[in-house]
């Protein structure tokens, strides 16, 4: 029997700036929209160069050196990784639905992106306090060794094809790590970032760690991707955009992490068989949300 959802009520349309949601400086809001239906699901604050700034700013002020996240132990990182995984779980099927009607797969599709999110959730809370360095062997009466330090500020822009799912990819090795996060999700699908938003609050990650702005690529994402404290870029999208990105971050050489646009060529010759064919069809162009294309 095919189950049936109701949609969910969408509780977070503001920015999330230093564990608040606030409105944007502008006051300016876009429509997301539910591709489904085409409807308008909601608006949300869009933010522009004022609000990456103080972004950045609250997220490296998080970051100073005897700030609470700085002094933190590893392991205390991941029990608070652990934390967000549970809220991750008892959740799973308010974001699958909210990630459903922002993006259009179904909710079954949607509930297994949420519970690996979860999984890689629990795989880097265990990973935090692993994060060791090596003793190198050298002559005389010397000891030569390499210690990991964070970054610092961290920019990760996830696309609409797996929003909760790449945000959480994308976000947790950072926090893992030490580092502080923005994160600016697909301008078509922020709903389920703000919803982790409000979630990593709710998990005890202190102010300024974990952060959310919403907008276009062409005025948020790119003041985000030039801006001077930013020391690091994960991004996923098309090749393009990847290239715009290269060039900002070569102005002060951020770290940068590409996932980009490409191609799977589907040929079909004449004696295929036709039950492999319909699977290999269906994960091309439902599961991976039509992300390839017919030639």
């Amino acid at each position: 029997m095919t189950k049936t959802y109701c949609l969910p009520e969408v509780k977070h349309t503001q920015l999330f700036i230093g564990n608040e949601f606030v409105d944007s400086k502008s006051k300016r809001t876009f429509p997301t929209i539910n591709p489904t239906t085409e409807d308008v699901i909601c608006h949300v604050q869009e933010a522009d160069q004022n609000d990456v700034n103080k972004a950045v700013e609250v997220a490296k002020a998080a970051f100073k050196t005897g700030s609470t996240w700085r002094t933190m132990d590893a392991s205390e990182r991941g029990v608070l990784l652990h934390k967000l995984a549970d809220l991750i779980e008892m959740n799973a099927e308010y974001i699958a639905r909210l990630e459903a009607m922002d993006n259009g797969k179904t909710v079954e599709l949607a509930l297994d992106d949420v519970l690996f999110a979860a999984q890689t959730t629990r795989y880097y809370a265990g990973y935090a306090d692993k994060i060791h360095g090596k003793q190198l062997p050298v002559d005389g009466n010397m000891i030569t060794f390499t210690r990991r330090e964070p970054l610092g500020v961290v920019a990760c822009i996830t696309p609409w094809n797996y929003p909760f799912l790449l945000s959480v990819l994308k976000c947790t090795p950072c926090l893992c790590a030490g580092c502080t996060v923005v994160l600016k999700p697909a301008e078509q699908t922020p709903l389920s970032a703000l919803y982790l938003a409000a979630l990593t609050k709710e998990a005890g990650f202190p102010p300024g760690v974990f952060n959310v702005i919403c907008g276009y690529g062409e005025t948020t994402g790119e003041a985000l991707t030039h801006h001077p404290d930013v020391r690091a870029i994960s991004f996923t999208g098309s090749t393009e955009v990847g290239q715009l990105i290269m060039k900002a971050a070569a102005t002060n050489i951020k770290h940068v992490k590409l996932e980009l646009g490409g191609k799977s060529p589907l040929i079909i010759l004449a004696d295929a068989d036709s039950m492999c064919l319909t699977f290999l069809l269906y994960l091309f162009t439902i599961i991976e949300s039509a992300v390839t294309k017919e030639l």
